[in-house]
């Protein structure tokens, strides 16, 4: 009896140390991929106290980020600089380094975490992915060290809620979930998460944690499909579905207004869903609202593209495959200059298919990167929106509705524009040149 209570205690020092250097913001936090989500994740940890080295494999990020210059809207240049200036936050491509820090933040690197995993690390997974991966695949790869989960080291999931362009909401005021393998790690990470965030959200287990954000997800995605299908089917029918939504969401219980659009963007809702499909086929169980769902949302631009050569064809008199069309936003989202999985650049493929002469104009992305996707589009630049330029074009389509775009300048000039996003609508700008798609 005696020699199994000195044995609990040595096991508990490890969960009671890094408890104590949490407590005291001592803890060194590694974080891996400093993008959209793990730029402004490290930049409120630092913030809260703790010093945060940021993990990216692109050593111009990382040059970057040392210099006080950040490349994520939502961390600026002045408080990146400041984080860097008091040792709070630096940038590194060594991933040697890992070994030196007690808490992880992991995309896709658990192999690379195995090789430096010491006695005392918590290591927590915020990448989306299908229930059970924490369990299933990270902690088995950890525990192939010889070290065990509970014990050795702790692991924990809290699913990233990162709204890039909301001003709202940031990392430190969305509530967090949180699950942890175990008892000792699910109090440090309420321990941990709960001096960065503002609210934590513990669930029961890790597979639960994961669950939650594939549902929000996947929640949005089925109404999104649900409206992008409404809008087809009112148009058919003369109803502006835009109309319909504004009105509907005057009711106070049990509607949620989600508006339709040319397509899905960004990473969330195009693939994460498909993650419960893969997983639920274990199971033999289908997943019918989320495919159904993804075939809708996934047909959107061809809709869009066969509206805009009807009203090429009608309102014109020209052949579409002749025509000039300046698309407004590659951005997939509102205000922002993500491009990852924009519908802007399947309008773009289509429309040349056809044989159309297509630019586009965007604010927040002066020129395209590039891409594995769309590499035949790189390099191409943003075209000045002005009375002139807008002259050349035959046809606009808004994609994305940035607020930095000048929407009554753009009515006076454009000779047809196609408004996916109801951008003209909301400002009161109508006339027979405007078309809804």
């Amino acid at each position: 009896m005696e020699h199994h209570a000195k044995e609990a205690a040595v096991q508990a020092e490890p969960a009671k140390l890094l408890a104590r250097l949490i407590t005291t913001r001592k803890a060194r936090v590694g974080t891996i991929g400093l993008g959209y989500v793990g730029l402004p994740l490290s930049a409120a940890v630092a913030a809260a106290g703790f010093p945060v080295t940021g993990f990216d494999i692109d050593p111009d990020k990382v040059t970057a980020l040392n210099a006080g210059c950040s490349y994520i809207a939502a961390v600026s240049n002045d408080d990146l600089a400041k984080l860097v200036q008091q040792g709070r936050f630096r940038a590194s491509a060594d991933f040697s380094e890992l070994g030196q820090s007690d808490l992880y933040y992991v995309e896709e690197t658990t192999r690379t975490i195995a090789r430096t995993l010491r006695s005392g690390q918590l290591v927590v997974l915020e990448s989306t992915t299908y229930p059970g991966t924490t369990d299933e695949v990270v902690r088995p790869l950890l525990e192939a060290t010889g070290r065990k989960s509970g014990v050795d080291f702790f692991l924990g999931f809290s699913p990233e809620r990162e709204d890039p362009g909301n001003r709202h909401f940031g990392t430190a005021t969305i509530p967090k979930v949180i699950a942890g393998d175990g008892s000792d790690a699910q109090a440090l990470m309420a321990a941990f998460y709960g001096s960065v965030v503002k609210q934590i959200v513990p669930v029961s287990t890790n597979a639960t944690a994961e669950a939650v954000k594939l549902t929000e997800n996947i929640f949005r995605a089925v109404n999104i499909a649900l409206v992008n299908e409404l809008k087809v089917v009112y148009d058919a029918m003369g109803i502006d579905v835009w109309e319909v939504i504004d009105a509907a969401k005057t009711k106070p219980f049990g509607f949620m207004p989600f508006y339709p659009g040319p397509g899905l963007g960004g990473h969330c809702i195009p693939i994460d869903p498909f993650y419960l499909t893969w997983k639920s086929r274990e199971y033999e169980l289908p997943t019918r609202f989320i495919e159904l769902a993804g075939e809708i949302n996934m047909g959107m631009p061809r809709y869009v593209i066969s509206r805009l050569a009807e009203a090429i064809d009608r309102r014109l008199g020209l052949a579409p495959g002749r025509a000039r069309i300046l698309i407004i936003g590659l951005a997939y989202k509102k205000d922002v200059p993500d491009i990852r999985e924009s519908p802007s650049f399947k309008l773009i493929e289509l429309l040349e298919e056809r044989g159309s002469k297509v630019a586009y104009h965007d604010p927040h992305v002066p020129e395209i990167p590039a891409t594995r996707e769309h590499a035949a589009l790189k390099g191409r630049k943003s075209q000045e929106l002005s009375e002139t330029t807008l002259g050349t074009y035959d046809a606009v389509l808004i994609s994305t509705d940035h607020s930095a775009v000048d929407y009554e300048a753009l009515s006076r000039s454009a000779r047809l524009i196609v408004d996916t996003r109801n951008a003209l609508g909301r400002r009161g700008l109508t006339g027979a040149h405007i078309v809804k798609a």
